[in-house]
Order: structure tokens, then C-alpha cells, then sequence
């Protein structure tokens, strides 16, 4: 992931990507939704991870961030990606009330948050029959995917960011992931991202 170039990645966007690291290192960091050590490592570990997963998302999707925290994955894909129409849900309210700051600074018109959690009956209904929905150290995979699918259409899918453990949640969770309406799910990385995504089969 380290020798990835941010001006590939966000291209003519790379001002926006800039500012938005900037606002996590610094008032993100004071406000306790970044940690000081994340600080350093914002663009790898974060900014940059982030928005490589638009490269498997199709031209135009509605993308749902699910727990979006201080903006992630959604905030980076709103900014690489400004083709896609992002959803930000976030229950905190002091979280909420950074990601409206923060798509007001950056201008970001492809954004939209929503507080609240992605099972409350009020989120389901703005949101539903999304093509994507997306999320990075939210819940188990299980858990997740019972949050997730019910908000994207049939044949859209869950396109979440995991670590190494995700072989093991996949096993764990089989029957979870069966019961929330999933198909095959596919393990794969991008560009030093481990993703796995999840259709929704019904």
C-alpha cells in the first residue's frame, strides 16, 4: 500500500483528498475520532485503502457507508469517485455532525448523512434498494451482512473492507450470512486492500 501515489488515485481531486487529511489529522484528531498514532499513517492506512475500492464499484452506483465514523471508506470514495452518489450513515451524533462539516468544506455535492443505524426502520426507507453497501471495522461479518444486504436491491452487494481474519468470519458466519440473503461471497484485494464482497441473491 505504501508505494501507492495519492495523485493516482485522486487525480485532479488531489486538493480535496489534501484538505480532508488535513481536517482528520487535525480536528478529527482533537475531536477523538482518529487516534495520534493514526496521524502519520493517515494516507496509507486510511485515505488511500479507502477509495482503491472504487475500482470494482460501476459507473453512477448508489453507495451506502454503513457506520461511516469520520468518513471511512465514504469520504475518500466520494472524493476519487465523484461519479458516485454516497450515503453516509453514522448513529454518533458528534460523528454526524463532522461528516455534514466536512462535505461542506470540501463542496462534496455526492454526499449525503444520515444519522442513525443502518437497521432502524427510518434509515431503511431513505436509503433501500442501494447498489452498494460498504463499510470498514464495523461489526463481524455476520452482523454485518444482516445490516447491510436489506438496504441494497437484489443483485447489488456488501463491499466491505476486513483484515486477515476474514477466511475465518466467513466460515464462522456461513448460516448468518445465508439468512441475511447472500450469494457467493468473494475474498479478493486491491491494490493492498482486503475486501470481501457479498451479493445480495434475495
Amino acid at each position: 500500500m505504501s508505494d501507492l501515489d495519492p495523485s493516482e488515485v485522486f487525480g485532479s481531486r488531489l486538493p480535496l483528498a489534501q484538505a480532508y487529511h488535513d481536517s482528520l489529522a487535525t480536528d478529527g484528531s482533537i475531536r477523538g475520532f482518529i487516534g495520534p498514532r493514526e496521524v502519520p499513517r493517515l494516507w496509507e492506512r486510511h485515505l488511500l485503502n479507502c477509495a482503491v475500492i472504487g475500482d470494482v464499484m460501476p459507473e453512477g452506483a448508489r453507495v451506502i457507508d454503513v457506520g461511516s465514523g469520520a468518513g471511512l471508506p465514504g469520504i475518500p470514495l466520494a472524493i476519487a469517485r465523484p461519479d458516485l452518489d454516497i450515503t453516509l450513515i453514522e448513529p454518533l451524533l458528534k460523528r454526524s455532525n463532522y461528516l455534514s462539516e466536512v462535505k461542506e468544506l470540501l463542496g462534496l455535492d455526492n454526499v449525503t448523512v444520515i444519522r442513525g443505524r443502518a437497521e432502524e426502520g427510518p434509515v431503511k426507507k431513505a436509503v433501500k434498494g442501494a447498489d452498494i453497501v460498504t463499510s470498514r471495522a464495523v461489526a463481524p461479518l455476520g452482523k454485518l451482512a444482516k445490516w447491510s444486504l436489506p438496504l441494497v436491491k437484489v443483485g447489488g452487494e456488501m463491499i466491505a473492507l476486513k483484515g486477515e481474519s476474514v477466511h475465518e468470519e466467513l466460515e464462522r458466519d456461513a448460516a448468518e450470512l445465508k439468512r441475511a440473503g447472500a450469494g457467493k461471497a468473494e475474498v479478493t484485494t486491491i491494490k493492498g486492500t482486503t475486501i470481501i464482497r457479498v451479493p445480495r441473491v434475495n
